[in-house]
């Protein structure tokens, strides 16, 4: 266990470095949340006067929807990195190294961990300068960080087991988009759940990118339900855990396969 743990730990170094060497990679994955972010809150603004809404402020609504969103994406990317060290080789070559098969995809989920909190917290700041308030303050914003790496560290775990199974940048790029895509729209992201057509209220109960959401809407709000953030919160852990167990058959799969 302990050799594992230090492994991964080298591991998360070796991806970590490799995101220094390219700090244009953060700011060009935060253009497209920024323009969601500023062209919508502006675009939907009047859409708190609906009745029924339960915010006064699109902008503040919508934060957590993005922040979300943005980790989601780049955790549904990672999978490119893995496509990569496949093309050169790299993979190969850590099989035939001594360290621990697990930390290879771990060192992985935990450098999307690492960006994800980066980018959340640059997008909180963000809101917060063009008139955002959120009245759970730091501890909703930390809730709020924590479903963004739960949810970013399982979808790049899924993405990871897509690329060591399909092997084709294309076809992990038709793969990520066909699921992030509709996840997206199937959510709270950018309307309250009650105003959606009914199918899609039924289809977000069990949608993890709804989960981190709610989590994070729910932590930033003036009376939070403390119940239903941990209890969603546990979920993202659980579905987490799970897509970790993918990515490890996966990698057990493409084992076998050389």
């Amino acid at each position: 266990m302990t050799m594992a743990l230090e492994h991964t730990w080298y591991m998360t170094v070796r991806y970590v470095r490799a995101l220094v060497r390219q700090p244009w990679y953060v700011a060009l994955t935060l253009i497209q949340p920024i323009i969601w972010l500023l062209l919508f809150g502006a675009l939907f603004k009047k859409i708190v006067e609906i009745p029924g809404f339960a915010s006064t402020s699109y902008i503040t609504f919508l934060t957590p929807g993005i922040v979300v969103m943005t980790a989601m994406f780049s955790g549904g990317w990672g999978g490119m990195g893995v496509i990569d060290d496949l093309d050169r080789g790299v993979m190969d070559r850590f099989l035939v190294s001594p360290v621990s098969r697990g930390s290879v995809l771990m060192g992985r989920v935990v450098q999307t961990g690492f960006v994800a909190v980066l980018q959340s917290l640059i997008m909180v700041g963000l809101a917060y300068a063009v008139g955002a308030h959120f009245p759970g303050g730091a501890p909703g914003v930390i809730m709020l960080i924590i479903a963004a790496i739960l949810l970013s560290t399982g979808i790049g775990s899924l993405s990871n087991g897509l690329a060591l199974v399909l092997r084709r940048e294309e076809s992990v790029i038709a793969a990520s988009n066909f699921i992030l895509l509709p996840l997206t729209f199937l959510s709270s992201a950018f309307l309250q759940q009650n105003l959606a057509p009914r199918w899609i209220q039924d289809v977000a109960t069990y949608n993890p990118v709804n989960w981190a959401i709610e989590v994070g809407r729910g932590a930033l709000g003036a009376q939070v339900d403390w119940t239903v953030v941990l209890s969603h919160t546990g979920y993202l852990f659980a579905f987490s855990l799970f897509c970790a167990w993918v990515s490890t058959r996966a990698f057990r799969s493409y084992q076998r396969s050389v």
